[in-house]
């Protein structure tokens, strides 16, 4: 199993490490774009991976209901900038998540409306956003950009304004059919972090941005059906857009 190795997938990690279905499994953790190439490697069997990669996929199957998604704001997967988005030049794109990545590049162009060029982000790209060039930032060093950029647009809160959807940004895929019991302890351990959010935020100190809002307020981890709707056209927009 590979996991993602931000704060947003801390209650999930918190259930499933205090389960013996930790004794089933080796479980990897990753940045979101690494552990989708695992997947398409087939070097693991299911991942938390970014739900940009399923239509790389030559089969692919979703896993109980809990994602990582959100019904409006977010917070950490955002397009940074010092300028508004309408004078945005060049936008630098997070390397590190295939979803925010194409999700950016869709709302640019049907929501905003704008045509900026877009530029591979490299390593220490945070530091070349000002001015006209914006940057397409997620996880936690998001939650850190917050502070540092004037112009926050929050891609979650774009997409439900342009679609009236929850989004969901991260699902549990697997390439082939898992055992079905495995499955349902899978799932009733990722449930069971999801109810001891503030042993979660106890154990995860950090000063940037208050985790028990970020956990309860801005993702929503339920893989619902509103979420599987918003799911589904965002990956009709994917098979539209073969650019994205």
């Amino acid at each position: 199993m590979g996991a993602v190795s931000y704060l947003n997938t801390k209650p999930l990690l918190y259930g499933i490490e205090r389960s013996t279905i930790m004794n089933d499994m080796e479980l990897v953790i990753d940045y979101p774009s690494r552990i989708a190439d695992m997947l398409l490697k087939d070097e693991i069997d299911m991942g938390l991976v970014p739900v940009a990669v399923i239509p790389k996929m030559s089969r692919w199957y979703i896993n109980g209901d809990v994602c990582i998604g959100s019904n409006g704001p977010v917070a950490s997967v955002c397009l940074f900038s010092e300028s508004p988005v309408e004078k945005i030049e060049r936008v630098l794109l997070d390397y590190q998540s295939r979803t925010s990545v194409a999700l950016a590049k869709v709302l640019l162009k049907d929501y905003w409306k704008v045509s900026p060029e877009l530029v591979p982000g490299g390593k220490d790209y945070r530091e070349f956003i000002k001015g006209t060039t914006a940057g397409v930032v997620i996880g936690d060093r998001a939650l850190e950009q917050r502070r540092d950029s004037p112009f926050i647009y929050d891609l979650g809160e774009a997409w439900k304004n342009f679609t009236g959807l929850p989004f969901v940004f991260a699902a549990w895929v697997s390439n082939k059919p898992l055992d079905p019991i495995f499955i349902e302890r899978f799932n009733i351990a990722n449930k069971a972090g999801l109810q001891q959010i503030d042993a979660v935020v106890k154990e995860n100190p950090y000063s940037a941005f208050d985790l028990h809002d970020y956990f309860t307020r801005y993702l929503n981890y339920q893989l619902d059906p509103a979420k599987r709707k918003g799911l589904e056209k965002f990956l009709q927009y994917l098979q539209v857009n073969v650019n994205v």
